[in-house]
Order: C-alpha cells, then structure tokens, then sequence
C-alpha cells in the first residue's frame, strides 16, 4: 500500500511541475520552464510524465530554433513514434540537413497512415510544405498545406484553431512564392486572425514575417518594414533564432532595394552571426547570395570570390544538387522527386533517364514513398 502511495505521489509531483513549467513557458519565462521541465525529465520514474514532458521540451526548444536540443530530446525518448519522427525532421530540417529531414518525415507521415492520426498527418504535411519551400519545389510546397487544410476540414471538428492556422500560414508561404500574392495575403490573414484569438505569439511572429516577405515581393519595402520590426521583436521575446535571420534577410533585401548597400551588409552580418550559431546552412546559403550581389554592384572582386566560394562550399555541404544533372537545387523553382531513400532529383531529369537505383546510394528504387 505504501508504495502504491508513493507512486501516486510521483505522479502527481510530476504533473505539477509539468504545469508549473507551462505557466512559465506561456508568461515567456521560457528559460525557467526549461530547467523545471529538465529537473522533472531526470528526477520523475512516471514513464507518462516523462514523455509528456519530453515533448513541452522538444516543442519549445523548436520555437527556440535550438534545433540540436530538439535531437538530443529525441534521442532520449522512450519510443520512437510518428511524433518522435517529426520531431527529428523539423530539428533536422532547421539544421539544413535535408535528406534526414525528409528521411523522418516519411518515417511519421507512414506511422500516421499505418495508425490512422490524421492529427499527425496534418502536423506532417505543414512540415512538409515548409521543406519544399525551402529547397525551392513551390508546387509540393502548396500541395502539402493544402492537404492540412483538407484533414483539417474532414476531421478536425474537435483538433485546435492551430492546426487550420499553420496550414493557412504554410500555404501563404507557398502562394508568395508562386507570385500568388493575393492568395498569400488572404491565407496569412486567417492564420493571423486564429493565432491573435489564442495569444499564439510564434504563430503571430511567422504571420507578421510572412506580411513583411509579401510587401517585399510588392517592393512595397515602406510597409515591409514595420512589419519585420514588429515580427523580429517578438522573434526576439521568444527566442526564435532562425525567425530572426530571416527577418534580417528580408530587411537586408529591402535596403538593397532603396540601394542602401552598406546598411544591407549590417543586416546580414547580424544574420550570419545567428546562422553560424544556429548551425543553420541554408541561412549562410543566403546571405552569401545576396553578398554576391552586393560585392557585384559595388565592383569589389576579392569580396565577390569570396562569397561566391562559400555559397557553393554551401551548396556541396548540403548536398543541393541534383545527382543526375549535377545542376543545383534550391536556386529557383524546380520540380523534384524523392526516392525511397529520401535523396531527391529534378523530376525532369528521373523522366528523361530513369533509374532502377539511386544515382547517390545505389539503393534500389522499388517502392514508392508518402513523400
């Protein structure tokens, strides 16, 4: 009897602190709601509390863009599931290590389907569109979030407002990219609105970016502005490190616009800073595209070597080239198709010669992936 008491005890200490941790994370006192929920992870024997309390970490120290936390987290978890596997493709993913990424998101978008969480499926697919917006495939970038909203509308009668906000935000991505500017500004908007309504301020952060990244397709960069102030501001507030390097981005390409060259380099010296600390490749990727660009119009060639070096050091270090073509991927809009083994080539080109294996690994092409 006793020591059923004392179990009890454990598991309500462990609930307790799960919830102190998440008054603290919703003040923005993320910080202590890490070391609570870190204690809770190495004093609790309740396997529940623990594996709740693995995901408050994993969760926020993805909002935290602190991606090499996230896998340590799920390196410790005491099973690798569907959420795991997510887990790891978003951590991976923001460290721009893409056939990973995808690799993990194929992994939970099958555990979703072999179980039937069309909850899962839908925190998939908006992953999903936010990796082919970034290696620049905008036609699975749309598809993806689109197929969110539809298991949002199909099932999600009882799921959260934020599952119907990030696909509407993932798709707004996707439509700016297209130049479908109108149709981005209507879908970041309803994301905008849901994520005010519950105080959701990561969410509010990416729809103000997302506003800001549509005027700047206007070059309407007048009230582009504003909107990366207030979007890193609370980048800023919640620690958000990769948000924050693609708002100076964004401010970096709108003083380029105004030809205000030299305040464009102040901007991406302070998103080099978060990128080399954040292990973020794509980000160093961009900044040294626009560097060349920069260096280019100014006509300082040491300078422009430089860059033009490191962007394709970049580019073999991430593997963003088609193994086919030799061509890169990620430059412009191209359609690609990945493999069972998670590399990925232009469509085009697997068309054009086919393949019974990988070009990359060798490994048999027999049968089809999710993604």
């Amino acid at each position: 009897m006793r020591l059923f008491n004392a179990w009890e005890m454990g598991q309500d200490q462990t609930k307790q602190q799960i919830e102190k941790g998440l008054h603290l994370y919703q003040s923005n006192q993320t910080e202590k709601a890490l070391q609570v929920w870190m204690r809770v992870l190495e004093k609790s024997a309740d396997p529940a509390g623990r594996f709740r309390v693995l995901g408050c970490l994993i969760t926020a120290h993805a909002e935290m863009g602190r991606y090499k936390d996230m896998l340590k987290g799920t390196t410790v978890s005491l099973q690798l599931n569907g959420q795991v596997s997510l887990s790891m493709g978003n951590a991976f993913l923001g460290l721009s290590i893409f056939q990973k990424a995808l690799e993990c998101f194929e992994k939970a978008l099958r555990y979703a389907h072999n179980n039937d969480d069309k909850m899962l499926e839908c925190r998939v697919c908006c992953s999903l569109g936010n990796f082919y917006a970034q290696i620049k495939d905008y036609e699975k970038a749309l598809f993806f979030p689109c197929k969110a909203a539809e298991l949002v509308n199909d099932y999600g009668a009882g799921w959260s407002l934020k599952y119907r906000a990030m696909s509407q935000y993932h798709m707004a991505v996707a439509y700016r990219k297209l130049g479908r500017l109108a149709d981005a500004m209507d879908c970041c908007e309803e994301s905008m609105k849901i994520a005010l309504q519950h105080g959701d301020r990561p969410l509010q952060a990416l729809c103000l970016l997302c506003f800001a990244d549509i005027h700047l397709s206007r070059r309407d960069v007048q009230t582009a502005f504003p909107r990366y102030d207030s979007a890193m501001s609370i980048m800023t507030e919640i620690g958000n490190r990769l948000g924050q390097i693609q708002v100076l981005l964004g401010v970096a390409k709108c003083w380029m616009i105004q030809k205000e060259l030299d305040k464009a380099l102040e901007s991406i010296e302070k998103a080099q800073e978060l990128a080399e600390g954040l292990g973020n490749k794509l980000g160093l990727l961009k900044l040294h595209c626009l560097c060349e660009r920069i260096y280019r119009t100014k006509g300082l060639q040491r300078e422009l070597r430089d860059h033009v070096v490191k962007f394709h050091e970049c580019v073999e270090e991430m593997e963003l080239y088609c193994g086919m073509c030799g061509e890169s991927i990620g430059e412009k809009n191209n359609q690609l198709q990945a493999l069972p083994c998670s590399h990925f080539f232009h469509l085009k080109c697997l068309q054009t010669n086919g393949t019974r294996g990988c070009p990359n690994c060798r490994r048999l092409s027999v049968k089809p992936g999710y993604v």
